[in-house]
């Protein structure tokens, strides 16, 4: 599977995308819609509603309500870490919002997130966050060759989806400033260790690696060090890497305080 996602400003041009998708003969069970908020206009269609960290046994209830359902497709609440609270429909958006949530392996045991994610990158999750933050939805299709995934792509594109690179990028620019001030604090700049930092804020924010003390993501963090100095003779990957690992972490921890709070 490989996963097509467009980010919207409007809801309604993202309920016609998938609307679209549908027609253009993707199953229910490979396109989802994320939508900040209670539940969207979607008219009387079944909800399951979960508050972390309970998310596992609401996708129970989740896929015991829809063996017994004949028709309309299901929604799936929940709140999520400072984000607050999204709605999904279907249950591949269940299984998205668990993963961003409570860690990839929450789902039913984790055999309804594999089934129903593979082939969703999970280092795009916190982009799907930032962006329903800020009020946009975002589909998600999981295309299962080439040609599907072209025509997800085309139909995105003429609903208006920004594309998930170019949300990751706005995400970052809004951050830059501060990280660059911050990094100064340590004697360098950010404009020479940019690369190998902001790869290490985003590793924090993947969903394997939240919530985990410090000594429990040591040896993946190492790893990704060591992969990246293969890949990169010469430079000196380390110490910003390291800095925007630890920065990454206090970004989420301080969204999850916000969210509380709220």
């Amino acid at each position: 599977m490989k996963s097509v996602t467009g980010v919207f400003r409007s809801v309604t041009d993202a309920q016609q995308a998938l609307t679209e998708l549908r027609s253009a003969g993707l199953p229910e069970d490979r396109v989802t819609l994320l939508t900040p908020g209670n539940k969207p206009d979607l008219g009387a269609i079944p909800t399951v509603a979960a508050e972390q960290p309970g998310m596992a046994k609401a996708m129970g209830a989740l896929v015991g309500a829809a063996a017994g359902l004949s028709g309309g497709p299901l929604i799936v609440a929940a709140l999520i870490p400072g984000v607050g609270p999204i709605t999904a429909i279907g249950l591949l958006g269940g299984a998205v919002l668990a993963a961003a949530g409570a860690g990839a392996g929450a789902v039913a045991g984790g055999k309804l997130e594999n089934a129903m994610t593979e082939g969703l990158p999970e280092d795009e999750l916190f982009v799907y966050e930032d962006a329903l933050r800020q009020g946009r939805s975002v589909l998600i299709a999981l295309a299962k060759d080439d040609t599907e995934a072209e025509i997800s792509r085309e139909v995105l594109k003429k609903q208006g989806a920004e594309s998930v690179d170019a949300a990751r990028e706005q995400w970052w620019i809004g951050l830059r400033g501060a990280e660059r001030e911050h990094y100064s604090k340590f004697g360098r700049n950010l404009s020479d260790d940019e690369k190998f930092y902001r790869l290490g804020f985003e590793s924090a924010l993947h969903a394997r690696m939240r919530c985990k003390e410090y000594d429990q993501v040591m040896a993946e963090m190492s790893a990704e060090i060591e992969e990246l100095e293969g890949r990169y003779p010469g430079a000196e990957v380390a110490e910003p890497f390291q800095r925007g690992y630890e920065r990454g972490r206090d970004y989420y921890q301080r969204l999850c305080n916000e969210s509380k709070a709220a």
